[in-house]
C-alpha cells in the first residue's frame, strides 16, 4: 500500500502527500509513511499490542496493512489504530484519517478525515499537517479556508517536510491566502528543491528563467530543470529540451532537445509536441537518427513523483 500526501504545481511548473488530496493547481499529493515494522515477530506485537501498547497497537496495524498488499486486513488494521488514537498515537491519528480520505477500509469521509488529521497534527505528526492544508485549500470535508490552509502548511514547511514546502510556495507564488510573493515563494521551492523534490526543482527552475523573487539566470533554469527531469518530471522535461533547443543556460543542441521533447511526450506531457515537429524540420538525418538512437537506449524513466503535472509552472506561461 503506497501512502501519500498531497502537492501543489504551478501552471506549466506546480505538485500532495501520504494522506492526500486530489489533482489541483498546487504542489499536493499524499505521501508514503515508511513501515515501521521490522525485526519483531507478529506474536510480540500483538501480545503488547493486548497488553495496552500504543506503539505496538499501530505497528500491528501496519502488519495487517501491509502483509498482504492486494487485501489488507482492513478491518483488524482499524480496530488496533483506533486503539492506538485513543491513547493520543499522532501515527495512528493520520493513518485513520488518511483511510478515510482515500475511501480504503471505510466509506471515503473527508470529514472524518480532516479530524483525524487535525489530531495528528496538533500531535506534531507534519504529514498530517500537510494533508490538512490541503483539505482546507480545496474544501474538502472543511469550509474551503484558504489561510488555515497556509497555516498548516507553514507548520509542516518548518519541519523540513517537502510538499507541505512545495505547495506552500505555490500558494506564495499566486497569492492564495496572502499577499503574492515571489521571494518567498522561490525561498519554499528551493528549500523543497534541495531536498530532492522534483516539482520544486522544475518550479524554481522556471523562477530563474523568468527572474522572479531570484535574479533572471539561465544556467541556474538549466540545472533545477535537469535535475528534475532527471527525476522523470514531464514538465521538466519539456522545459530541459526547451533550453537545449534555444541554447539558453545550456549549449545548442538539437539532439538533446529532440530527445528530451520525446521523454516528456512519452511521459504524457503533450506541451513539446508541436516543438518536436517544428525541430524536427530543421534537423539532419544524422541528427534525427542519433536522438532516435539514445531515445532507443533510454528509455523514458518512471516519474518519481506521483504529483500532478498540469499544475506545473511552466516557461511558456505568462506570470
Amino acid at each position: 500500500m503506497h501512502w501519500q500526501v498531497r502537492r501543489l504545481i504551478l501552471s506549466s511548473l506546480f505538485f500532495l502527500h501520504t494522506a492526500l488530496l486530489a489533482v489541483h493547481p498546487s504542489c499536493a499529493v499524499p505521501q508514503t509513511q515508511p513501515n515501521a515494522v521490522s525485526g519483531v515477530s507478529i506474536t510480540s506485537l500483538r501480545s503488547s499490542a493486548e497488553a495496552g501498547d500504543a506503539v505496538a497497537q499501530y505497528k500491528l496495524a501496519l502488519v495487517y496493512l501491509h502483509s498482504n498488499p492486494t487485501a489488507p486486513n482492513y478491518d483488524s488494521a482499524i480496530k488496533w489504530l483506533r486503539a492506538s488514537a485513543s491513547q493520543g498515537k499522532a501515527a495512528a491519528e493520520f493513518m485513520l484519517g488518511y483511510l478515510y480520505e482515500q475511501g480504503q477500509g471505510f466509506p471515503k469521509d473527508y470529514a472524518k478525515a480532516a479530524e483525524n488529521y487535525l489530531a495528528a497534527a496538533q500531535g506534531g505528526h507534519f504529514i498530517a499537517a500537510t494533508n490538512l492544508a490541503s483539505l482546507y485549500q480545496y474544501g474538502q470535508g472543511v469550509p474551503k479556508d484558504l489561510t488555515k490552509a497556509l497555516e498548516w502548511y507553514q507548520v509542516a514547511a518548518k519541519r523540513g517536510e517537502p510538499v507541505a514546502q512545495c505547495n506552500l510556495a505555490t500558494m506564495y507564488y499566486y497569492g492564495y491566502g496572502t499577499p503574492r510573493d515571489y521571494v518567498l515563494a522561490a525561498k519554499w521551492f528551493r528549500a523543497a528543491a534541495e531536498l530532492g523534490e522534483p516539482d520544486a526543482q522544475h518550479n524554481l527552475g522556471v523562477l530563474y528563467y523568468k527572474g522572479l523573487g531570484v535574479p533572471t539566470d539561465y544556467v541556474e533554469a538549466a540545472r533545477w530543470e535537469r535535475l528534475a527531469a532527471q527525476q522523470g518530471q514531464p514538465r521538466a522535461e519539456t522545459e530541459l529540451a526547451y533550453l537545449y533547443e534555444s541554447g539558453k543556460g545550456v549549449q545548442l543542441d538539437y539532439v538533446a532537445a529532440y530527445t528530451w521533447y520525446s521523454r516528456a511526450i512519452a511521459a504524457g506531457d503533450k506541451t513539446g509536441a508541436e516543438l518536436r515537429k517544428s525541430l524536427s524540420h530543421r534537423m539532419t538525418k544524422k541528427q534525427l537518427d542519433e536522438a532516435n538512437a539514445l531515445i532507443s537506449a533510454q528509455p523514458p524513466k518512471p516519474r518519481l513523483s506521483t504529483a500532478p503535472v498540469t499544475g506545473a509552472l511552466s516557461l511558456f506561461d505568462a506570470h
